[in-house]
């Protein structure tokens, strides 16, 4: 008897394990639009940066990367706002956020000082980022257990790998392959996702 008693709460449990890691997920796909900002806002500074935006607004380089993240920041912060009325936090939802923040605040900074202290280079940006968005990205899949995120975060490591070997214009072909991917392709997928399911969901409503 205790043995069948064990057994069905186990069962119980790793149900509500796995429907906390499917309400994760669907949490998840209600951020794709983040995943799309900042992706747009990686090309966006790395045109600007770059040069291959003209005129006398552009001309200031060093710029392009701090007033476009804090602009994505801010962008951020106010969906995030939007978002989080009336609804209700969770363990879960406060851990993965946690490692977001972590990680965007640790990689403002780190950057930042590099660029301050005149050891930056496309190298090095590369792989920093590539790290930490494939560390990000990898917390958050083995946390839902999603193969999705999970592959984003393998391509984030892999262009922060191959940056230590390859040249710099490699190195940037690298990072904004990954930006693509990553960002924008899984956040449009997350989204799509998103969408459906409230289809699915005023249907049967």
């Amino acid at each position: 008897m205790d043995n069948e008693t064990s057994s069905v709460e186990l069962t119980e449990r790793l149900k509500l394990i796995e429907s906390m890691m499917a309400e994760g997920r669907q949490r998840t796909e209600r951020w794709g639009w983040s995943f799309v900002l900042w992706g747009v806002a990686y090309l966006v500074a790395t045109a600007w940066a770059s040069g291959l935006v003209g005129g006398s607004v552009w001309s200031q380089r060093y710029l392009a990367w701090p007033l476009v993240m804090i602009a994505a920041g801010i962008a951020t912060g106010v969906g995030i706002s939007r978002m989080m009325k009336g609804q209700p936090a969770t363990a879960l939802g406060r851990a993965i956020g946690a490692i977001w923040r972590a990680m965007g605040i640790s990689l403002f900074i780190v950057l930042m000082s590099l660029a301050y202290s005149g050891r930056y280079d496309t190298h090095v940006f590369v792989a920093i980022i590539g790290g930490m968005l494939g560390v990000a990205n990898m917390a958050s899949a083995i946390m839902l257990k999603w193969k999705m995120q999970f592959a984003c975060a393998m391509v984030w490591l892999a262009s922060a790998v191959v940056a230590c070997f390859v040249t710099a214009n490699q190195a940037g072909i690298a990072f904004l392959a990954a930006t693509f991917f990553c960002q924008i392709v899984f956040g449009v997928y997350a989204m799509i996702r998103e969408s459906r399911r409230r289809q699915n969901g005023a249907v049967h409503a």
